[in-house]
């Protein structure tokens, strides 16, 4: 009994650290320090949550929040299978959002939570697009 306890704890601290960054990200953009938002207040509430949800994804290291409204994640494992089962899972999940991957050279060169929530997910391709909702 005790070492489920223990297990539950640990898996309920790893997903609270991997959803940390989407915290920070709702934080700089409603603290005002992304700059003037283009989306309600009320719209990255909604991206929060979903940003929790990706975070706690099997292929996601870590999660955010951008300023366009998208959901920009690091994955474990930057494989095309990878790739395509982690797109595949939150676009059913969420089929009216964007999912964008950061890249190994984009993380090398955005070092702050706050270069990552600029970052445009225009790149990404839509989970309408994929799942052709208008």
């Amino acid at each position: 009994m005790r070492r489920i306890a223990i297990l539950l704890l640990l898996l309920t601290a790893s997903t609270a650290a991997q959803a940390e960054n989407c915290g920070k990200s709702r934080e700089y953009l409603l603290g005002s320090l992304a700059g003037e938002l283009p989306m309600p207040a009320q719209s990255y509430e909604a991206t929060f949550k979903t940003c929790i949800a990706a975070a706690a994804m099997s292929n996601v290291k870590d999660a955010y929040m951008l300023k366009d409204g998208g959901v920009a994640v690091i994955p474990k494992q930057d494989s095309i299978s990878a790739t395509a089962a982690t797109l595949s899972q939150f676009c059913n999940a969420f089929p009216r959002a964007t999912l964008r991957f950061i890249t190994r050279k984009e993380q090398a060169l955005s070092k702050s939570t706050l270069a990552i929530v600029r970052m445009s997910s225009g790149s990404a391709t839509s989970c309408k697009k994929i799942k052709g909702i208008d």
